[in-house]
């Protein structure tokens, strides 16, 4: 074998599985086509969360999962993932009451073993002014908890730097030709600088995210995909009007919305739309910027803020195909080891940014009964993370 484990795609996915493998001791490659957290690595809400809105679809086990990592993350990377105070503020029409929302961050705190970065309180109404002008109207109780914010894509830059001081080797920019599984092995071909590169792979693993599924139609014979939709989350970028970190719930909607000081503006976001087409033209619609413009200034009304003065980008999450609003969706991560003769290629699709660690963990634990035996070199809870400068 020239490889143990090739990757395809360096987001935060494909970065966690390299550098997962090459702490085992595993002998890999990990292909990029454009450059590292190009896509959806890159246009996430910027947080290192433990999915407090989970709770309401009882997705229990996810979100302790979360704050599990989120803690790990705060000591293995201090210079990439900060607290930041997040403020739930609740009024007389909002569709979760202050009880509701007293519950939800106990049962968050509860679910994190109690750990000290899931205190909050309850604002005293002489502190309601602080909040930059906050629409007063309405207003029954203003809640302080904290989340951690990262740079999406510093993290995932300084978690493949981890995985290649470990011995993984990054090819970029490579494009993926195609595949040929066997019972043994699996065979590739890949451009690398333009010129057609062959390898041989014990285990081939898709991390393409939204890509994924074409990805898969270029292995011979093709593996079968649970099915899945593309959802894309707009954020906006805007002048620094806000000092403090909010959590929204959408007057129209009643999804969560945060507003952010993020890197010297106003980060706003996400939404839910589903995408058809070519990944690559995932782009904030009109639509979404009123959506996300309307939130803003049904909370802070003295904010006057035009799409004229909005940058924004956006990112396409993996669902599972199924009936509902996105927003009540599992978001666990999808992951699909093919059948005979397929059971050489793995695919992950809908990895989060919080939990990549873990979700990489678990996808060597499902292959290694298909890889040679190997020395392990480093445990990833241990592996500090730090930023490429």
């Amino acid at each position: 074998m020239d490889y143990d484990i090739a990757i395809i795609g360096a987001g935060i996915s494909g970065a966690g599985v390299a550098q997962a493998a090459a702490a085992a001791g595993y002998k890999v490659l990990l292909l990029e086509q454009t450059a590292i957290a190009c896509a959806t690595s890159r246009s996430s809400s910027k947080l290192i969360h433990g999915g407090l809105r989970y709770l309401e679809s009882a997705q229990f086990s996810l979100v302790r999962e979360s704050l599990q990592e989120r803690a790990l993350l705060l000591k293995l990377a201090p210079d990439l993932v900060k607290l930041a105070p997040l403020h739930i503020p609740v009024y007389r029409d909002s569709q979760r009451s202050p009880l509701t929302i007293m519950a939800g961050l106990s049962l968050y705190r509860l679910l994190s073993g109690f750990d000290q970065t899931t205190q909050f309180s309850r604002l005293h109404k002489s502190q309601w002014p602080e909040l930059d002008g906050i629409k007063p109207d309405g207003l029954k109780a203003v809640f302080r908890y904290q989340e951690a914010q990262t740079d999406d894509r510093a993290l995932t830059a300084a978690v493949v730097q981890s995985a290649q001081q470990l011995g993984a080797e990054l090819a970029m920019p490579a494009t993926f030709v195609s595949a040929e599984t066997a019972p043994e092995h699996c065979d590739l071909r890949y451009l690398l600088n333009g010129r057609e590169q062959q390898a041989r792979v014990a285990m081939l693993v898709n991390c393409a995210g939204p890509w994924a599924s074409e990805v898969n139609r270029l292995i011979t014979p093709t593996p079968t995909l649970p099915e899945v939709e593309l959802i894309q989350g707009a954020h906006l970028l805007l002048p620094p009007v806000l000092q403090h970190h909010y959590y929204l719930e959408s007057p129209s909607d009643g999804r969560a919305v945060f507003a952010l000081p993020w890197q010297g503006k106003l980060l706003v976001g996400t939404t839910e739309t589903p995408h058809t087409g070519d990944p690559a033209e995932a782009h904030c619609h009109p639509s979404e910027m009123h959506y996300l413009l309307n939130v803003l200034k049904h909370y802070f009304p003295e904010q006057h803020l035009l799409p004229s003065s909005a940058e924004s980008f956006a990112g396409l999450r993996v669902l599972p195909r199924t009936t509902g609003q996105a927003f009540g969706r599992s978001r666990e991560s999808i992951m699909e080891l093919g059948p005979e003769p397929h059971n050489r290629v793995f695919t992950l699709m809908g990895g989060k940014l919080t939990t990549y660690r873990a979700t990489a963990e678990q996808v060597l634990k499902q292959i290694a009964p298909r890889l040679p035996t190997r020395t392990r070199q480093a445990n990833t809870r241990d592996l500090a993370l730090t930023p490429i400068h």
